[in-house]
């Protein structure tokens, strides 16, 4: 049952992850008069860092592009496993007092916005079993990431039933879940099964990586010497921020050539995995994708772990679609089949907006697809609503501290003008595109649900960090588009 008097917050913001708690330290810096409160569904601060636990969770970018640009990274590894990101985003949060303002196991359900009180009243669920509760505030931010936390993309493998081991999926991983001395079959060839390979390969008898297709795959440092030396030179903080450009630009670079010169680049990656796996190895089969680069994005491993993997002969690379399940393992549609005592069905996520909570304006239910997103952060024609969406092809943290600081200008011009409402009004005459333009599985599954770009700014997405900073952090916020409504004087 719903309290009497909904507790209200000029600023609501729903989840206490990465981006949740990046959002939180510009709110209390930049708009300081502004109350807040987050809200959190599960127990603890972290998001994707806290929910995945499977072996060798680690990040599969930078951690000083991962890392916020206001709490400088320390540690040693660049690409970073996923407890010291955990301790990095609770750090940070009891550092700046923002703990203080999440409110756990409060999972939002449904959110309405009224334009005459102009304001959202926000419902929901207590996961303690204290049942549903109501937030009223000003402006709400989701910060709640986009993919279902309560599961997994599993699909239906048939004779699964007949399967006498152990399947799982790594978002669900159990922890009584004892490999040591197993054959593994990891299903997937993404950052997920990249990750879990050589980190289950340490203690299983054996471990496949079964995937229908390769994906591009590049070795890195773990540990980035240049970082370590500016850091003896400069202190961390200005080591920092100097790395931080450099593996921005750096990755924009990557990035750019491999959209102006997929061929040269496809070789030059194809190229560095024959060096590690040696000529006589299968990589026309087992690591040569047939899309361009950046097509889908780059699987990063640290210190070339699974091809050392591969090449103690712990692991292997099997290339071949799944006939079915058998009692004891995978059959082929070749006519192959991989022993297995435990499948892990690395077979990604399932994208969910809003942490799956409905939205209404005025009682009437939105649908979120047929909407443009406004600078990548705002839907149209939803008032005092925005969202965090980073990047695809970059760490996801460089867009959020940029929509989080873009949503500090949007409110302190709202308190100069005396405005209650900011709202995108919809171009009906750019063109639609879609959302994102990656040929992944996840988001393939996800295309129908999610919103669209347009042609033009500020309706297009750049996926480009410069671009984005000279429209958010240096472009005017009156622009002709965002309009402000509800204005005294």
């Amino acid at each position: 049952m719903l309290q009497a008097a909904p507790e209200h917050a000029d600023v609501l913001v729903v989840g206490a992850g990465l981006s949740g708690i990046g959002a939180a330290y510009h709110l209390q810096t930049l708009c300081p008069e502004r109350s807040y409160l987050i809200l959190e569904g599960r127990g603890a601060i972290g998001g994707t860092w806290d929910l995945f636990r499977y072996p060798g969770v680690r990040s599969d970018s930078d951690m000083y592009t991962l890392g916020y640009r206001f709490a400088p990274w320390t540690g040693e590894q660049a690409l970073a496993d996923g407890p010291s990101i955990l301790r990095y985003i609770r750090d940070v949060a009891a550092r700046h007092g923002i703990d203080r303002h999440i409110r756990f196991g409060h999972r939002v359900t449904r959110a309405e916005w009224s334009s005459e009180d102009a304001r959202w009243t926000v419902e929901a669920e207590r996961t303690d079993g204290g049942g549903a509760v109501r937030f009223t505030c000003n402006w709400l931010h989701m910060a709640a990431g986009y993919y279902d936390y309560a599961g997994g993309y599993l699909p239906d493998f048939p004779g699964r039933e007949r399967f006498a081991g152990q399947l799982v999926h790594p978002q669900s991983w159990p922890d009584e879940l004892d490999h040591a001395g197993k054959r593994v079959v990891v299903i997937g060839s993404g950052a997920t099964a990249v990750t879990l390979v050589p980190a289950l390969a340490a203690e299983a008898a054996h471990v496949t990586m079964l995937q229908r297709s390769p994906s591009y795959i590049v070795s890195l440092p773990a540990r980035d010497r240049v970082a370590s030396g500016l850091r003896r030179l400069f202190g961390a903080r200005r080591a920092h921020g100097l790395v931080r450009w450099k593996n921005v630009l750096l990755q924009m670079l990557m990035f750019n050539a491999a959209r102006r010169w997929p061929a040269y680049v496809k070789r030059k990656v194809v190229q560095g995995v024959r060096k590690e796996l040696g000529a006589e190895y299968d990589v026309a089969t087992h690591f040569t994708p047939r899309y361009d680069p950046w097509d889908q994005r780059l699987c990063l491993v640290p210190d070339s772990d699974l091809f050392a993997a591969v090449r103690s002969g712990q692991a292997a690379v099997v290339t071949g679609a799944i006939e079915r399940l058998t009692e004891s393992g995978i059959l082929l549609a070749d006519g192959r089949e991989i022993p297995a005592d435990i499948v892990v069905a690395a077979t990604g996520l399932r994208i969910q907006l809003l942490g799956g909570a409905e939205l209404a304006v005025d009682g009437r239910p939105q649908d979120l697809s047929r909407a443009l997103l406004y600078k990548g952060m705002m839907f149209s024609d939803v008032p005092n609503l925005s969202i965090t969406f980073g990047y695809t092809n970059a760490s996801w943290t460089l867009k959020a501290d940029l929509i989080a600081a873009y949503l500090c200008r949007i409110l302190n011009r709202m308190a100069r003008k005396g405005c209650a409402v900011a709202v995108a009004a919809r171009d009906t005459a750019t063109e639609e595109a879609p959302f994102v333009d990656f040929t992944s599985g996840y988001v393939e599954r996800a295309r129908a649900l999610l919103p669209k770009q347009g042609a033009r700014a500020p309706w297009r997405l750049h996926q480009n960090y410069l671009l984005d900073m000279a429209a958010l952090k240096f472009g005017r916020v009156e622009d002709g588009v965002l309009r402000f409504e509800r204005c005294r004087g």
